[in-house]
């Protein structure tokens, strides 16, 4: 009974960590196994299993009886067997993609052996491989992009937040702008970020390829306002007698901003944070379609460009692989949510 009861207690311990990463489900199983069987137990593990299972099988059901019914100029909506099999397929090039790589390298490396053994080390030459992006590297080049966009956002989100919660002047300045700019739609920003940037960069990086920075922008513009907005009401609604106490200590700006304003703020900062995160990965596909950035949103465009027969399937995957990363996005944030501030409001 003792051992039981230890046991419990380091999953208690362990129960908001999990929470805090969207794992708290697990909870439950975890207490079941260690012995405790209690109905409240029982319960929650029907309504945070059971129930969202049922809902996930429900919905792939109806998806698998409804899809063939449905016919289009490029065929029958794919169910999810046809989706399942071109996640495979896509794996599989990638895997046979990586293999021709290596296998470039392998040769490039032979060769230049060759050249400096036979003492001609000024013919050695070292090329990168320039073979198609796989979908995983469209993936990765998504979340490169849309990080950077985010990133930038903050930097500029967050100060301006806090200028505006503190003075009412700046925020009176500031909130015609916001609510002007704020409803602007990424198809509407894009063709002038375009112009600006092939202005400003004409000479691209490789590393920071023009249709990347053109996408990283307009996530910023268009994912910056949650963050300005949250940050400037967490400022605005900090305790008034706090304020005072900082005026009698004279405590200096920096102060003021690190030891009061901020952790004050924190809750809702990152809730405006969460939000522009989904924004910024929401508007990232139609930027990247446009802008041809190669990453997800440029291979849905593709794809309905391809008018293949297993398009349609290859559209899906994706549509499913944007909602899971957003949602693991999303979970990301909470997670750092939870660990930097002591707010219950999630």
């Amino acid at each position: 009974a003792a051992r039981r009861e230890a046991r419990l207690a380091r999953i208690d311990r362990i129960a908001r960590p999990l929470a805090a990463l969207g794992l708290g489900w697990l909870v439950a199983p975890i207490r079941i196994a260690a012995g405790d069987r209690s109905p409240a137990q029982m319960k929650a593990v029907g309504s945070q299993i059971a129930v969202p299972v049922l809902g996930i099988v429900a919905f792939l059901l109806a998806w698998a009886a409804l899809a063939p019914r449905v016919e289009t100029s490029l065929g029958a909506i794919p169910g999810p067997a046809a989706v399942w099999e071109q996640a495979t397929t896509l794996y599989g090039e990638h895997a046979a993609e990586r293999r021709r790589a290596a296998e470039f390298y392998e040769r490039q490396a032979e060769r230049n052996e060759k050249l400096v053994a036979a003492g001609e080390s000024e013919r050695v030459k070292w090329r990168d491989y320039t073979g198609r992006p796989t979908y995983p590297d469209q993936i990765l080049t998504s979340l490169k992009t849309v990080a950077i966009g985010f990133l930038i956002g903050t930097l500029v989100a967050v100060p301006l937040g806090i200028a505006c919660g503190l003075s009412p002047t700046f925020n009176g300045a500031i909130n015609p702008l916001v609510q002007i700019f704020k409803p602007v739609s990424p198809l509407a920003w894009l063709p002038l970020v375009t112009m600006v940037v092939s202005a400003l960069y004409a000479n691209a990086s490789a590393a920071l390829p023009k249709s990347l920075v053109i996408s990283a922008i307009t996530v910023t513009l268009c994912s910056l306002w949650p963050t300005l907005i949250n940050t400037a009401v967490g400022v605005a609604s900090i305790d008034k007698d706090l304020l005072n106490v900082s005026r009698v200590l004279n405590l200096s700006t920096r102060k003021k901003l690190t030891k009061l304003v901020l952790p004050s703020a924190l809750p809702l900062i990152f809730t405006g944070l969460r939000l522009s995160l989904g924004v910024g990965w929401m508007v990232l596909i139609a930027a990247e379609m446009l802008a041809q950035n190669p990453g997800l949103g440029k291979f849905v465009w593709d794809e309905f460009q391809n008018g293949s027969s297993n398009s349609l399937a290859r559209i899906m995957v994706a549509v499913l692989t944007i909602g899971i990363i957003g949602f693991l996005l999303d979970r990301a944030m909470q997670a750092l949510q939870a660990a930097f501030t002591h707010s219950a409001a999630r």
